[in-house]
């Protein structure tokens, strides 16, 4: 059912064949439904809005025709990427992305000079350059618009700040669009906020919640004193064989200062977080102190292979696609379940193999742990003093 373009595209990125997601979904995407879809992380959701858009792209006026939402820059980029991938066979579609931590002017000079047709952005930055401006009207108008997403939808919707500026953003939008929104985490709550937006929506669960653990996904945690989890670290890390991995911790401060020992013991090791400007006396070569030096620069570092290790905070936990991750370390537990099954997610993706490991240090942790594991279908063991590395790397 897709337009040739769109196929040739799809071949060359290697794909075959479509996911369970991908199969329930496009269908009803390209027939201009209103579309809500939970499914598991890492199966492809992004590519059944990405191409449903591309599909139904109307491009007879030059304005932004697709909107796409999403908590964080990284996400941004990563989606405007997806498009570029997907849309390279079609002469004349123009893909652009709008995020905090670039320089507005910039943005504006692009909506000025070649309007895109497909702009994806987070909510703060998307809002700002729709409203008018003292000498001028609005940069980014939406008037035009026939298709509006929101990825990891229950992000942008539970924090009220968030669904404000999507709430605002969406009032200047016209009636009559499509409307779909993806996550792999719905609360029924957040459902019904949801649904407030759509008219009459395709609701598509791909499996039940119980079931939105990874196949390929090996998932053991280590009991141990918090004093003792450094030296645990460098010992997985020595012992373990890895193609990449993301260490999750608490707080900013933990991740800055678990990257700095992990690179004094010369581990490959970054971390997407500016050093706090109070702490710029502290800088190595190479540290980014301003909140706007290149947080997307260093995630394609990441993304490009140039670093292998990974330390941070909740914020790389949802949406983010780095195929060779395959071990994910939660050195701090996740504050709930959630935000658990969403971290685990960046490896196994896809149906790949990967390994998920969990520092228990307190009686929350514990606490957290068995909320997991009565969610979610999974039996989560002790690590065993050795584990198979045939059952965590593709061959």
């Amino acid at each position: 059912m897709l337009k040739s373009e769109l196929m040739q595209a799809i071949v060359e990125c290697g794909f075959e064949h479509p996911s369970e997601v991908q199969h329930a979904c496009i269908p009803q995407a390209i027939l201009g439904t209103d579309v809500l879809c939970q499914a598991k992380s890492g199966m492809g959701k992004t590519a059944v809005f990405v191409l449903a858009c591309l599909q139904l792209i109307d491009l007879s006026v030059d304005e932004v025709r697709v909107l796409v939402l999403c908590h964080v820059r990284e996400l941004a980029y990563q989606i405007e990427h997806e498009f570029k991938r997907f849309s390279k066979h079609f002469s004349k579609i123009r893909v652009a992305a709008f995020y905090g931590g670039t320089a507005i002017d910039q943005d504006k000079h692009v909506l000025k000079v070649s309007c895109p047709h497909i702009v994806v952005g987070t909510p703060g930055r998307v809002l700002w350059l729709t409203k008018k401006q003292k000498d001028a009207e609005a940069p980014l108008r939406l008037g035009e618009l026939t298709h509006f997403v929101v990825d990891e939808c229950d992000k942008c919707l539970d924090n009220l700040d968030l669904r404000r500026d999507v709430q605002q953003i969406f009032i200047q939008t016209p009636k009559k669009k499509q409307v779909m929104m993806f996550s792999a985490t719905v609360s029924p709550d957040t459902r019904m906020i949801c649904k407030k937006f759509m008219q009459a929506p395709h609701e598509i669960t791909v499996e039940s919640e119980a079931k939105l653990t990874l196949h390929g996904l090996l998932q053991y945690y280590v009991r141990l004193p918090e004093k003792q989890k450094n030296k645990k670290l460098i010992d997985l890390l020595d012992a373990l064989e890895f193609n990449q991995v993301v260490i999750f911790v608490s707080t900013v401060m933990r991740a800055r200062a678990l990257d700095g020992l992990l690179q004094e013991c010369n581990f490959p090791s970054m971390t997407l977080h500016p050093l706090p400007p109070q702490f710029s006396h502290k800088a190595r070569p190479g540290d980014s102190i301003k909140p706007e030096d290149g947080r997307i620069d260093r995630f394609k570092q990441f993304k490009n292979f140039q670093k292998r290790i990974l330390v941070s905070t909740n914020m790389f936990g949802r949406g983010m696609d780095v195929e060779r991750v395959n071990i994910v370390i939660n050195y701090d537990m996740p504050e709930d379940d959630t935000m658990y099954l969403h971290r685990v997610g960046r490896a196994g993706r896809f149906g790949t193999k990967g390994l998920a490991l969990t520092f228990v240090a307190s009686d929350e942790d514990h606490a957290v742990l068995r909320k997991v594991q009565s969610r979610f279908e999974v039996n989560i063991g002790e690590l065993p003093a050795k584990v198979d590395t045939t059952s965590y790397l593709n061959a």
